[in-house]
């Protein structure tokens, strides 16, 4: 049977009208439902552009910064800054004294450090998690994480510096050492509490004593992320300046030792940045891009020992 066109599309508007009012489409509600749906696109739109925007924001500073540390950092580079010390102005040189004072500094700091924090974090994570005293210490801990490295660098100028009236290197690595903890213990305690309970529980069912525990279950399960933190603490410290102002000062000369004044990346650059001398200049421009490389190095392999680490896992 043949149908006009005009019928067959009068028959179609009849059906989409039926399924409409079936559904609700024609109430006033779903009208102020279609609104509302269409505020919070364009709320949402709104949203994503201006966090896309301060994104970009961020990220074009980032490059600039990166680009210009590079470009300059990069062509600075020699033989000499590796074997020669710290010049006089307008004078040729290197930074050997400076790079191995802050590796010398930072090294002691993560040695000291790292385990005061991984065996305070296993004692906040396993042992007293509610009790009065890892409370106190969650607290403190958190005072020194939020605690500008300033303040840290004066507390041991104070303690140390003044007592023994005397800048040296040992008290550089204590201030540095007092960055370090906090951060190792943050990372150490979230780290354990990742692990399940249900791990612990199947070791003490075979006996296990609570110290076999923590040190095959739970460190071995959560090595990765206490690595991470460890890693990402001597990051922190490596571009460091001002605990090391107050403490370790500088020195022009080469020292193996840190009994006296020690020469460091950080400082050097931080004098060196803000004299009127070029040869300095470009001195404390290469020791940036060696900074910026060494925690560069370091978050890359924290990535790599936590992706490893994960993927092993699972």
């Amino acid at each position: 049977m043949n149908i006009a066109p005009e019928t067959a599309a009068g028959v179609r508007r009849s059906a989409f009208s039926i399924l409409a009012a079936a559904l609700g489409f024609g109430h006033p509600e779903f009208a102020a439902r279609a609104r509302r749906f269409a505020r919070r696109r364009y709320a949402n739109m709104i949203a994503l552009s201006l966090s896309f925007a301060a994104m970009l924001f961020g990220v074009f500073w980032l490059l600039w910064i990166l680009w210009e540390t590079l470009a300059i950092g990069f062509g600075s580079l020699n033989l000499a800054l590796f074997t020669e010390n710290t010049p006089p102005p307008n004078d040729m040189g290197g930074l050997a004294n400076a790079i191995y004072g802050s590796f010398l500094m930072a090294a002691l700091a993560a040695f000291v450090g790292a385990p005061v924090g991984v065996l305070s974090g296993i004692y906040l994570a396993e042992y007293n998690p509610r009790g009065w005293l890892a409370v106190t210490v969650r607290f403190v801990n958190d005072l020194l994480l939020s605690a500008p490295s300033i303040v840290i660098g004066l507390f041991v100028y104070a303690v140390i510096v003044i007592r023994f009236r005397q800048f040296s290197g040992w008290a550089g690595a204590a201030a540095l050492a007092l960055i370090v903890i906090p951060i190792v213990i943050r990372t150490t305690e979230n780290m354990l509490a990742l692990i399940p309970s249900s791990l612990r529980e199947a070791a003490y069912a075979l006996g296990a004593p609570k110290w076999k525990v923590i040190v095959k279950v739970t460190l071995n399960a959560a090595r990765a992320g206490v690595l991470t933190g460890i890693l990402l603490a001597v990051a922190r410290i490596s571009g460091e300046t001002a605990p090391l102002l107050f403490t370790a000062l500088n020195n022009q000369f080469w020292k193996s030792g840190l009994s006296g004044p020690t020469a460091s990346l950080p400082v050097t650059i931080f004098q060196y940045a803000m004299s009127p001398y070029e040869n300095w200049q470009q001195l404390a421009w290469a020791g940036v891009f060696l900074i910026t490389l060494a925690v560069l190095g370091l978050n890359i392999l924290a990535r790599l020992i936590s992706a490893t680490r994960n993927g092993s896992s699972s």
